[in-house]
């Protein structure tokens, strides 16, 4: 292909829709490493009949699948088209809905929950204090400052401000120490993540725009051709991601 119609390719899988929080379009397109741990089966064993949030919980599909019980089970999320889907969705499962502006400020009583989970969504480790019980557990997957670093820079030219990269395990463990939580797992990993074509790289960055700031084909396509004739010589492009986990107790 010649660079327009490589440009026409790419453009199209940037004007791709995307709702809730899946990336299925690139499912074969693009794989990631696993993680030594399995999050989903770390909120399982704790659930039972718990009164629950599952903050920022995007377009609820992670929460439904944890078959989690009816009527005490609450989410949150920020994203407008996203809060308008769980709306439609998650009362049909006697899951509660309720958006959210600001980290500092949710919408439930102190000592409400008996587990708050959270992947990949951005907290206040002050609010998730205030909203559990006394034993209650917050378990989390976060999304370091690392994650995707080296790649943003080479479409971007730099890297972005918008990341920080001190957001780590040692660093958030700290701090729920410091807040009065007791950390009783922890786990930190940086996994390699794969594309097997450009047009999943250009997908992933217009969605993920906080590690890509300003990301788009017209302004990056001097990049993404050199990405493009490296995956051509090599099979694939890889970038490093950044994962870690944390479950501790509110004393």
């Amino acid at each position: 292909m010649n660079k327009t119609e490589l440009m026409n390719l790419w453009k199209q899988d940037e004007n791709q829709s995307f709702k809730g929080w899946d990336f299925s379009y690139i499912s074969k397109r693009h794989t990631e490493e696993g993680l030594p741990w399995d999050y989903k089966e770390e909120v399982k064993s704790l659930i039972d009949n718990k009164k629950m949030l599952d903050m920022g919980t995007g377009g609820g599909e992670f929460l439904i699948s944890l078959q989690p019980k009816a009527g005490v089970t609450y989410a949150t999320e920020s994203y407008p088209p996203n809060i308008e889907l769980c709306k439609r969705i998650l009362p049909e499962y006697g899951i509660e809905i309720r958006a959210v502006e600001n980290d500092e400020e949710l919408p439930f009583n102190n000592s409400f929950f008996d587990l708050v989970i959270n992947r990949h969504e951005s907290f206040s480790t002050k609010e998730v204090y205030r909203i559990l019980n006394s034993g209650g557990r917050f378990v989390t997957q976060q999304v370091g400052g690392k994650n995707n670093k080296e790649l943003s820079k080479l479409l971007l030219g730099e890297y972005p401000d918008v990341v920080n990269a001190n957001f780590n395990l040692e660093n958030t463990v700290k701090e729920l120490e410091n807040e009065g939580f007791k950390v009783v797992k922890q786990y930190e990993f940086f996994p390699c993540s794969r594309y097997y074509d450009i047009g999943a790289i250009v997908y992933f960055a217009r969605i993920i725009e906080w590690e890509f700031p300003g990301f788009s084909v017209d302004r990056c396509f001097d990049a993404l051709y050199e990405l493009h004739e490296k995956l051509e010589r090599e099979g694939y492009v890889e970038s490093m991601e950044h994962r870690f986990f944390i479950e501790a107790i509110k004393e």
